[in-house]
């Protein structure tokens, strides 16, 4: 039947079967409105929204009505929601103007709550909304909020507002920021009798902070405002409680500025009283709200240290809240550390496991000032009670990471062997796996303490023994081992000074082999998949490989034989049809990550002797037609390994390695694939130099179409640097790339980015890296090592253009130490190449200012860097 042929009762049964346990109704009424979409999907909205306005009708069919409009009109997938707003800006204006004017119509009138029908506005609001259109809605929304209406019309529409404001970008609205706060603030107010309504308000004003600057930046609003949010918090009902705490977690981390009033005044007792709130979502918000204020201070602490070393005032200041708190906030947090269960689900998060993180964050913002409050709670290390001594453990565990090291070190040292002893005794799961945790924690952040104790050798055989416990024990202990390898390594590689070569020996020597012999045993549990704890033990195993000494190579060069030989043996094990279950490639990829490890740490001439077998388990990865993208992707990379550890006698393998790298790099749609892929052709550049000639043809032809067809931005930096590296390589002959290249790149340096957009800000100065290596790759490549060879001249046209890319990085606010850096290598690299041919062209204030940037630089590569540069303009100024 033809939905214009269909009636509301039909049209209802049909959306009542959407939510039916009937498998067979169900199908059948999503057959039907799929094919009712294909069909005419404006005219199945129409008659949705005409459903979804009829009062009277089944409230099962009309809330179901209302989840099939909103999933026409948006999608959580970017793509999908473009063209769902392109297909609805398409519609008939007539039509949009029915299912509109239903929709709205409906608000009020719904039985369940939250409201659907907001829902479905707040859809199309963000379509049209930012196009100007709809202007009439926000004025419908506000004064059903604040004239006299039911109260169910009333809660539908601030639900809207507080969907709307979720979801758009704050600045269309900032004009109409006033009457919206205005409704807001009116359902949130104490003479507002309905609860349902103020929590509905105040879950609207969460969503509309963003855009409130203006009104928190006026005394008079600002104070209206906290007054309001603040009699919330002292409501009877829950929810409403939970709302306007959340709100106070968010004005705090927003409009920081502002709060030293109110502080005093109201936030610390309205918090500190929720803190220790008997419910739990009430003592969440309490524990945020402190996390917050520490989060926000310990930015203001580093942000206030680089403005220092530039001469500058930070932005805000800190009032250093938490830390006149502290003697009020940790007792109740100290205290929420003692009530769990032995058996708790990890995945539920709870005040227990939210004031661990608040400790951890109070710890770096307050740094030594946490000690002396903590470290008397050490007492109950003793106690009766396994949850006071597991809370005695975690919280010394949670303060290792902020104040100074010599500040922990005496503590520390009395306390690690009661932590070794309860790891290895404690009757409470929870307690020793607590211990496993802060042993670790002590081992990453207090190395010179756990290395230098006489109880260290007492500590690696209870982390041994603790292999065998619990996977939650067991898990904690793989991570220790893994810390307590890294500072070990680096600890000897202190004391060798600086050699470049690995340590001779370290204290873990003796008991290295042991140690990797008890991890591979872990790796095969039968319960390895709890807990992470296969994923653990080999991540601990490739620490002990990267981090060991010389004196342990026999026992690298034994554990690359297991390595390969368990991967081998899986790929039987499948090919047998043996089920392995969703573990395959997991393992394999585990697998996979080691063998480049243990790849890594291998003489050249030893892995020259492995690396048929290896190379052929290598392609037997890449060749399975189960294989993931992840298997993929860490074949790639160990790959590029072996590459770079065999050096030029990697060519034997070249033929049959090549189709799959011609794959990958064609693999668009899987963006890490294809990256990995593009880091073999630079591993191939510096392996094999020169000789890549003969396949640079074809690479660069896949590098161009791998650039236009890339799925995902972040392949497109090293792509371009790549360039650069098969300028390197193949010298003067990249003459004939040259031109295209040289496009690409100078269309590369026009992209210009939203810089408040920070994830955006980051990929364009990574994009801005990749241009500049790529230069500095071409003027090298070009440069030549003989003086016949130079082929300079063709890049000189472009020359003035580089230039000018480099002041433009150079006047640019936010550059990365890094770009900076790049920027100072390619200038240095041009200067040397052309001599006093661009004399005239880096005569510029900004090109000084970047150098003297670059030679104040904290990072030794770009100051390094920056002063050779230096040298190198200087030459050229004395000519």
């Amino acid at each position: 039947m033809h939905l214009n042929a269909m009636n509301n009762v039909e049209l209802s049964k049909v959306l009542e079967a959407t939510v039916s346990v009937d498998i067979v109704a169900l199908q059948a009424a999503q057959k039907y409105l799929e094919d009712a979409a294909a069909s005419n999907i404006e005219l199945l909205l129409v008659e949705l929204s005409k459903l979804l306005a009829l009062s009277n009708e089944s409230q099962n069919a009309r809330k179901a009505a209302a989840i099939q409009l909103k999933n026409y009109l948006t999608s959580k997938d970017e793509n999908v929601k473009a063209h769902y707003q392109q297909r609805w800006l398409a519609f008939d204006a007539n039509n949009k103007n029915i299912i509109r004017n239903n929709i709205v119509q409906t608000l009020g009138t719904e039985s369940s709550h939250p409201s659907n029908a907001a829902q479905c506005i707040a859809a199309i609001a963000q379509i049209e909304l930012p196009l100007n259109q709809w202007p009439e809605l926000i004025f419908r929304l506000v004064e059903n909020c604040t004239l006299a209406v039911p109260d169910p019309l009333k809660e539908a529409s601030i639900e809207a507002i507080g969907y709307i404001v979720e979801d758009i970008d704050p600045a269309v609205l900032v004009h109409q920021s006033n009457p919206i706060l205005t409704a807001i603030i009116n359902t949130m107010r104490k003479e507002e009798p309905n609860e349902r309504v103020r929590c509905a308000g105040t879950q609207a004003l969460f969503n509309a902070l963003e855009f409130c600057k203006d009104q928190f930046d006026r005394t008079e609003e600002r104070n209206f405002i906290m007054q309001v949010i603040c009699e919330c918090t002292q409501a009877n009902a829950t929810k409403l409680k939970i709302a306007a705490l959340q709100c106070l977690s968010k004005i705090m981390s927003l409009y920081y500025r502002y709060m030293e009033q109110y502080m005093g005044q109201a936030l610390f007792a309205i918090t500190l009283d929720a803190l220790e709130n008997k419910e739990d979502e009430v003592a969440l918000q309490g524990i945020e709200f402190w996390s917050t204020t520490c989060e926000e201070e310990t930015d203001m602490a580093i942000e206030a240290q680089e403005a220092a070393e530039h001469g500058e005032q930070p932005d805000v200041v800190s009032k250093h809240y938490m830390l006149g708190a502290l003697q009020y906030v940790l007792p109740p947090l100290l205290r929420r550390l003692t009530i769990q269960e032995e058996y708790d689900d990890e995945d539920d998060w709870n005040p227990n496991k939210a004031a661990g993180v608040c400790l951890m964050l109070i710890a770096q913002c307050c740094i030594d000032h946490v000690v002396p409050h903590v470290i008397p709670f050490q007492k109950h290390i003793a106690h009766q009670d396994w949850r006071y001594r597991d809370a005695a453990v975690m919280s010394f565990g949670c303060i290792v990471d902020g104040p100074d090291p010599k500040t922990l070190h005496q503590h520390a040292w009395n306390l690690i062997p009661h932590l070794i002893k309860l790891l290895g005794s404690d009757p409470s799961l929870a307690v020793r796996d607590t211990c496993a945790w802060t042993l670790g924690r002590i081992c990453e952040r207090l190395p010179q303490t756990i290395l230098q104790h006489p109880n260290v050798n007492d500590l690696v055989s209870a982390l041994l023994m603790s292999l065998d416990n619990d996977p939650r024990v067991a898990t904690n202990a793989c991570w220790a081992f893994s810390s307590l390898a890294e500072s070990a390594y680096e600890a000897a590689e202190g004391l060798a000074g600086d050699n470049e070569d690995d340590p001779q020996t370290y204290i873990l020597s003796s008991c290295y082999e042991t140690i990797i012999s008890k991890l591979l045993q872990t790796t095969v549990r039968p319960d390895g998949n709890q807990n992470n704890l296969r994923s653990a033990a080999y991540e601990a195993i490739m620490e002990l490989l990267k981090s060991s000494p010389k004196d342990c190579y026999t026992v690298v060069q034994k554990t690359t034989v297991t390595i390969i030989t368990r991967l081998e043996e899986i790929h039987h094990q499948r090919q047998g049809g043996n089920e392995l279950g969703g573990n395959f490639n997991d393992l394999r990829s585990l697998l996979c990550a080691t063998l480049q490890c243990v790849i890594r740490k291998m003489q050249q001439g030893d892995a020259i002797q492995i690396s048929d077998t290896v190379m052929s388990a290598f392609l037997m990865m890449m060749s399975s037609v189960e294989q993931s993208t992840e298997v993929q992707e860490d074949a790639l990379m160990a790959v590029g390994t072996l590459m770079e550890v065999t050096g030029k006698h990697f060519a034997k393998y070249m033929d049959s390695f090549w189709p799959y790298l011609v794959a990958s790099l064609q693999n668009h749609s899987e963006y890490s694939v294809c990256a990995a892929a593009v880091g073999i052709v630079g591993d191939m550049c510096r392996t094999f130099g020169p000789d890549i000639a003969s396949f640079s043809d074809k690479l660069m032809d896949l590098l161009v179409n791998a650039l236009s067809q890339a799925r995902h931005q972040s392949v497109k930096p090293s792509i371009l640097s790549t360039f650069g590296d098969i300028a390197m390589a193949i010298g003067p002959l990249f003459v004939n790339y040259l031109q295209i290249v040289i496009h690409i790149l100078k269309q590369a340096s026009e992209a210009t980015v939203d810089k408040n957009d920070y994830e955006m800000l980051d990929y364009f100065n990574e994009l801005r890296e990749g241009i500049l290596e790529a230069y500095c790759g071409i003027v090298q490549g070009l440069m030549g090592e003989e003086t016949s060879q130079n082929q300079l001249e063709q890049l000189k046209p472009y020359i003035q253009t580089i230039i000018q890319l480099i002041v433009s990085i150079a006047e640019d606010q936010d550059k990365t130490d890094s770009l900076t850096g790049c920027a100072c290598g390619l200038l240095g690299d041009i200067l040397k190449g052309y001599g006093s041919a661009v004399k005239q062209l880096v005569q510029h204030d900004s090109i000084a200012n970047l150098l003297t940037q670059g030679r104040r630089s904290r990072i030794s590569k770009t100051k390094s860097v920056a002063q050779w540069a230096s040298k190198e303009m200087k030459k050229i100024n004395a000519l």
